[in-house]
């Protein structure tokens, strides 16, 4: 493997990429070529996301297992479904769109992430984690009588085996039975130790076709002789938890081979090779380094997971603070004063802001990794020994555990505070990654208190407000920083439900702002001499306030970074309704449709949620 020191600047010359289009130009490739075809990869890949920004440290992880299966399966016939996507920009390089990468994750190209859409070779669209066994286990079985020779292939990180529905889909695999390959790429950590050469030689030799045949024959010799049967089982079983971690898959009915180094194209090759034959299902344990054949991604694992554009890199950092680090420096406060508090977040310690409470009050810190219903369930248990937990997660990957949401905590109307990051359009990582749908389905949970607050000093308030609430809350904040505000330190919380006037200038038209669009909205309301409130709460609704103002109004204008089917809009709407009163509506939010890959900025125009766009709308409405 070729190593880097650093990020190339200059477009690298790469002859043997260059004649590569398709997969099927790799398949009469020598060993030594693919060798050469990986550092080539290993150099534009480095280059070509230091042009773009994007997701690094997964791809240069998993190169040489990307080129293995494409050389071994007949992909698109065969299926190779990658899991959450991070790591598969080089199977987009091998298939037919490296051309296209410096337009990854900008408006009108590549997506992020593995996409229908986008290419036949992706087998299936992914974002989320851990979808990857149970989606390719519906293919192997859609496909078992009209198509028995196609082969299914599932890549799962170890970080995405911790969520249950994984082990779900791991269990119906090994009932099912079905010709598939598992493969396990592990770029953190071992499931066991026992990573050296007497492991590698019995994986090999599990690997191969004579043991298997070896192991197939004499299962028919002795499975009419009961006892002799089961103790050849037990030696074997035994013989295998010795030397590999694998015997949790092979209880669920999976042959375990592993773990073998993912950076050896030899090793890689020869036992792929020799699973693609075997019955049933297979599970391959593959030990590969995030971030591999770039010191500095290697020595930083997460500061390398996603980059931006290598000019991005060498500015200064902004001193001007994300909404993650109010909440971080919010949180730590707060723990401070009240030693009732726990934080909780899902395998999202640095993107939460979390990392100077985990270091600060590491009894009082849980990474449940990527378990988002554990999560919540967890945080509930916690709430009934009279603790505070607050779930730090983002807007997305709540939806995850909306049961959990409904039955654990707000049945029960626990005290559980839910902070959530990333909420409305988040840019480059696209739909599956913006926080679009937590007021709409948030707002029908009874018992639940939303707040939106509108600039940083605002949700360092309503953060209080919600925690100190007796009850289940959650409070919203977008991605990236806000207007700068200046932020008060004080812990005093605002009383729930009671929303901010911004400007009353007494007029039959009415401006509710909910949320970080307020800039916008304050715009609009000096151009068309309304009135401008900051409602701060969708649930529950300053009602009183509404009243007195939508009895005298013409119309009133909603303004939300989310849902506009289920959003603050429509909870207006309903109370107008309730109330009988005479009053016109115009709604602007997201609309009812997903909003594709692009800068949050670009997202927002597609939106209609630009302030150019809203002045449009409203000089042909009103």
């Amino acid at each position: 493997m070729k190593i880097f020191k650093e990020i190339p600047t200059q477009k690298p010359i790469t002859p043997l990429l260059d004649s590569v289009n398709l997969p099927s130009d790799i398949r009469s490739f020598s060993l030594v070529e693919l060798q050469n075809l990986a550092n080539e990869i290993r150099e534009f890949l480095l280059y070509s996301v230091g042009q773009s920004g994007g997701h690094l440290g997964g791809g240069l992880g998993v190169i040489e297992l990307t080129i293995i299966l494409h050389y071994i399966f007949n992909t698109p016939f065969d299926n190779l479904v990658w899991d959450v996507g991070h790591q598969a920009y080089p199977h987009k390089i091998l298939t037919g769109r490296k051309n296209k990468m410096q337009t990854i994750r900008k408006k009108g190209g590549l997506a992020p992430f593995p996409s229908r859409k986008e290419s036949e070779f992706d087998a299936f669209g992914v974002g989320h984690s851990s979808t990857s066994i149970s989606a390719m286990l519906g293919m192997a079985i859609a496909s078992k009588e009209s198509n028995p020779e196609k082969k299914h292939i599932a890549v799962i990180g170890d970080g995405a085996m911790t969520a249950g529905m994984a082990f779900e889909a791991l269990s119906h695999t090994g009932h099912l039975k079905p010709n598939v390959l598992i493969i396990l790429n592990d770029n953190d950590m071992s499931i066991s130790e026992n990573i050296g050469g007497l492991s590698n030689y019995f994986s090999r030799i599990w690997a191969s076709k004579t043991y298997k045949g070896i192991k197939k024959s004499g299962s028919s010799f002795l499975k009419p002789l009961p006892q002799a049967y089961h103790l050849a089982r037990k030696v074997e079983t035994q013989m295998k938890a010795m030397v590999a971690p694998g015997t949790i898959f092979e209880e669920l009915g999976l042959n375990y081979i592993g773990p073998i180094d993912g950076h050896n194209l030899k090793e890689l090759k020869d036992v792929i090779s020799n699973l693609k034959e075997f019955e049933g299902p297979q599970f391959l344990h593959v030990i590969t380094k995030k971030g591999a054949g770039l010191d500095p991604a290697e020595a930083d694992r997460i500061g390398f997971h996603a980059i931006g554009k290598i000019q991005s890199i060498k500015n200064k950092k902004s001193k001007q603070k994300k909404y993650q680090d109010v909440f971080g420096d919010w949180v730590v406060d707060m723990a401070n004063k009240d030693e009732k508090l726990i934080a909780i977040t899902p395998a999202m310690r640095e993107g939460s802001g979390l990392v100077k409470f985990s270091e600060k009050f590491p009894d009082r810190y849980y990474d449940v990794a990527i378990a988002e219903q554990h999560a919540v369930t967890f945080a509930a248990g916690i709430a009934t020994e009279n603790k505070k937990p607050v779930v730090a997660i983002y807007s997305t990957f709540l939806q995850r555990a909306y049961d959990q949401l409904i039955h654990d905590v707000a049945v029960q109307n626990l005290d559980v505070t839910f902070a959530l990051d990333r909420s409305g359009l988040v840019g480059e990582d696209g739909p599956t990654h913006s926080g679009n749908y937590d007021i709409a389905y948030l707002r029908c949970i009874p018992n639940m208190v939303i707040c939106t607050p509108s600039d940083e000093n605002e949700t360092r308030k309503l953060l209080t407000t919600a925690y100190l609430h007796n009850g289940p809350a959650s409070v919203r904040y977008p991605r990236g920083t806000g207007p700068n505000s200046n932020i008060d330190k004080d812990l005093k919380p605002l009383k729930i439900g009671k929303a901010n006037i911004i400007n009353d200038e007494g007029s039959e038209i009415i401006i509710l702002n909910f949320g970080t669009l307020l800039n916008e909205a304050n715009e609009i309301s000096k151009e068309l001499k309304a009135t401008l409130v900051d409602m701060r709460f969708v649930k529950p609704l300053d009602e009183k306030l509404l009243s007195k103002l939508l009895k005298k109004a013409k119309v009133f204008i909603s303004i939300e970074d989310g849902s506009i089917m289920g959003g603050a809009g429509s909870a207006v709407q309903e109370f107008v309704s309730k109330e009988n009163l005479n009053v016109r509506s115009i709604l602007f939010g997201i609309p009812d449709k997903f909003i594709e890959h692009a800068s949050r900025e670009e997202m927002l125009v597609e939106a209609g949620l630009d302030l150019e766009n809203i002045k449009s709308k409203l000089n042909k409405l009103l």
